[in-house]
């Protein structure tokens, strides 16, 4: 492993040190997850490829309720109960 230093905001210093705690973790191992989490969604096309697949899945499946585009706010209000 290469050492390397960053300054951190002292919030995230505090996330970081209840994230740590709470997965049992260090707080470099929290860190370095992020930094692959991170990387991995940049280089696999992240957004565009989100948007993909939510374009693909669009459509594919029905609700059987024939007034659902034009009544949706109150299937919303309904379900939500605002």
């Amino acid at each position: 492993m290469v050492r390397t230093q960053i300054q951190l905001t002292e919030e995230q210093v505090a996330m970081l040190k209840k994230m740590a705690i709470a997965q049992h973790k260090s707080m470099a191992e929290i860190i370095r997850q992020a930094v692959d989490f991170f990387a991995k969604a940049k280089h696999e096309g992240g957004e565009k490829q989100r948007r993909r697949r939510a374009m693909a899945a669009a459509g594919r499946f029905r609700s059987g309720v024939k007034d659902l585009a034009a009544s949706h706010d109150s299937y919303l209000t309904e379900v939500f109960g605002e």
